[in-house]
């Protein structure tokens, strides 16, 4: 499989991880493992939900830099791909990500 293919597979997949409830769960559990409870979960959600169409407007080298932050790790099978992402790296993108809206405010 072409490396472009796989990148770009990648990230569709990412993209729709990053909609499941499963995710923002595990995100919203790392934050408050990391003793961050002040973040309630529908800012979390919502965080998360508004990533979205921000993806399109990052340079090449940002979405790299958070595929690298999110991803833990990709199986590649003759039938298709599964991508595992990591809670702590969901955390990291939605404290970020928070700070950008405290700072555009």
């Amino acid at each position: 499989m072409p490396a472009a293919e796989v990148e770009e597979a990648i990230v569709a997949q990412v993209r729709h991880l990053l909609r499941t409830p499963e995710i923002v769960a595990r995100t919203w559990a790392a934050a408050k493992k990391e003793g961050n409870e002040a973040i309630p979960e529908r800012d979390v959600v919502k965080t998360i939900t508004d990533f979205a169409p921000l993806w399109d407007e990052l340079f090449p080298a940002e979405q790299a830099r958070i595929v690298r932050l999110l991803v833990e790790r990709i199986d590649l099978a003759p039938d298709g791909m599964q991508v595992r992402l990591r809670a702590e790296g969901l955390q990291t993108l939605v404290e970020e990500l928070q700070l950008r809206e405290v700072k555009a405010a």
